[in-house]
């Protein structure tokens, strides 16, 4: 019974630790100053952008490239600029977890 109960904690913690992760990867290239979670700041917020895109099969690969490269029409007026501090992996890695924030 012990190994299980140990089993099930590891299990659940590997689940919840890249959501950590990648909420300090959104920190450290500095996306939070324009995004919350769960607020609009100057873009919108997280949850706001995984409404907008949910169900959509290319998603991700979507919102890798406007990390990346920036946009301008989808939010509002103001443009999201390019992230150059952001490389490919991490820009798939932040637009897979900007998905999955409810």
């Amino acid at each position: 019974m012990k190994s299980l109960i140990v089993l099930c904690v590891a299990v659940g913690a590997s689940f919840t630790i890249p959501a950590f992760a990648n909420a300090d990867l959104a920190s450290k290239k500095n996306c939070l100053a324009c995004h919350n979670t769960d607020k609009k700041v100057i873009g919108p917020s997280y949850k706001e952008v995984a409404a907008k895109y949910a169900g959509q099969k290319d998603a991700a690969d979507k919102l890798a490239q406007k990390i990346l490269k920036g946009g301008s029409g989808v939010w509002g007026a103001v443009p999201m600029p390019a992230n150059p501090q952001v490389n490919e992996a991490e820009a798939k890695t932040l637009a897979t977890w900007i998905l999955t924030v409810k």
